[in-house]
């Protein structure tokens, strides 16, 4: 797997005065982690956005920072984006011990075709997307395949239990939750009710009186 690495520098310019940075294409960014203070640090704009779309939340990026000869290693921790246009707004990283164990949210990536799904009137359940497991940070995956060829039959199912991982990492999700299923398609008939037509009212007699809850007519002019 290719390394992801990306060049901060250190950033003097802080609050509403960013947006210079922003209309000069660098970004703002901010490095923390266990025992360590934020830093206030900035990445150009195009770098920064390579690096969100290879990296996800899930791959560790270097951070080549100028004045340290040491890249650190880190998490995309949260990626903010301009309501107008969807450009970047500010990128937080979060830093790591690569010899500490970490929890983390790993996305599930079905691949394969269910043989049951063949049949007619079927649907394929899929209530998780991702799946929280433990490893060190170098051995966290990118992301966990579920293989569903192996549905064969209505209401055949896939856990947490089934899935693959390697050694070092260890899923901490519940073991019996569902991650796909096979179930057939239901369609809920809708209760249609149809209101009796209301008869007329007959007229009353010439000089009766009008029934009662009945509203009189108005005099005819001539």
């Amino acid at each position: 797997m290719d390394k992801i690495a990306v060049t901060l520098s250190p950033r003097t310019v802080t609050g509403k005065k960013t947006r210079f940075l922003r209309r000069a294409g660098v970004t703002p960014c901010h490095v923390f982690g266990h025992n360590l203070a934020s830093e206030t640090l900035q990445a150009a704009t195009a770098d920064l956005e390579k690096v969100v779309a290879m990296a996800g939340t899930t791959r560790l990026v270097a951070l080549q920072t100028e004045g340290q000869k040491k890249a650190r290693m880190a998490f995309i921790r949260e990626v903010q984006r301009t309501p107008v246009g969807g450009g970047l707004f500010h990128v937080d990283f979060y830093q790591v011990n690569m010899n500490e164990p970490i929890t983390a949210e790993i996305p599930l990536r079905l691949v394969g075709e269910a043989p049951a799904l063949k049949t007619k009137g079927r649907i394929l359940v899929h209530p998780m997307a991702h799946v929280e497991v433990e490893s060190l940070p170098g051995d966290l995956p990118a992301s966990i395949t579920v293989d569903i060829s192996v549905l064969n039959e209505l209401h055949d199912a896939i856990h947490v239990r089934d899935l693959k991982v390697e050694p070092e990492v260890t899923v901490l999700s519940e073991p019996d939750q569902l991650i796909a299923k096979v179930s057939e398609i239901t369609v809920k008939a809708e209760e249609v009710i149809i209101a009796a037509p209301v008869a007329e009212a007959a007229a009353p007699a010439e000089g009766a009186a009008p029934a009662e809850g009945a509203v009189p007519s108005a005099p005819e002019t001539k």
